[in-house]
């Protein structure tokens, strides 16, 4: 049985349709957990949010390095719902299970294609968003994983009138992200290849 979405976290380097896609999940009484500067945005435009640190209780540090990977967020997101044992742990360890997870990525590909030096483009390399989106894609089942902001109107409309996307629109965006972060790490590796080459 499915359970409608409660919990959405985002985090976007491109805030394309950020603050209407906020304000969708709002309508719907979704709460909303977000980094900083996506949490500022749509604090600025009226949307509810929770900053990330406020809920995982641990500040982000590392100039932006360490935002997302810890357990009160990767436990939220890779929890399977029909495992009573790991609902249990969510609730001992006051997790909240994110059921919707929207991420773009550090525009890499953007940054060397300008000639960026070694060391912008190594801060350029994404950990944090591939890191949640593939473990939202891999329980896609449980969790609804967005990267694209073209898909942000469908989303909003399907979950308005279905209260749910189906397992198929579901495997769909999970797919999309496999084939993104692919494509990402095959960028970073070609740009190293390069320096080496040098």
């Amino acid at each position: 049985m499915k359970v409608k979405p409660k919990t959405a976290l985002i985090s976007v380097w491109d805030k394309t349709g950020l603050i209407e896609f906020g304000k969708g999940l709002q309508r719907l009484g979704i709460e909303i957990i977000a980094t900083g500067g996506t949490a500022k945005l749509l604090k600025e435009n009226d949307v509810p949010v929770t900053a990330v640190a406020d809920y995982a209780d641990y500040p982000e540090m590392l100039d932006g390095r360490v935002k997302t990977i810890q357990p009160k967020i990767q436990g939220g997101i890779l929890a399977l719902r029909n495992n009573h044992n790991h609902m249990e742990q969510l609730k001992a360890h006051n997790i909240k299970p994110i059921d919707i997870v929207v991420f773009n990525l550090y525009p890499f590909e953007q940054v060397v294609s300008k000639g960026a030096q070694m060391d912008e483009a190594l801060e350029n390399i994404d950990i944090g968003g591939p890191t949640s989106i593939r473990a939202a894609a891999k329980n896609f089942k449980d969790v609804i994983v967005v990267i694209d902001s073209e898909d942000y109107p469908w989303i909003i409309k399907e979950l308005e009138e279905n209260g749910d996307l189906s397992f198929q629109q579901r495997l769909k965006l999970a797919t999309k992200v496999f084939r993104h972060t692919s494509e990402y790490d095959r960028v970073i590796q070609k740009y190293l290849k390069g320096q080496n080459e040098r």
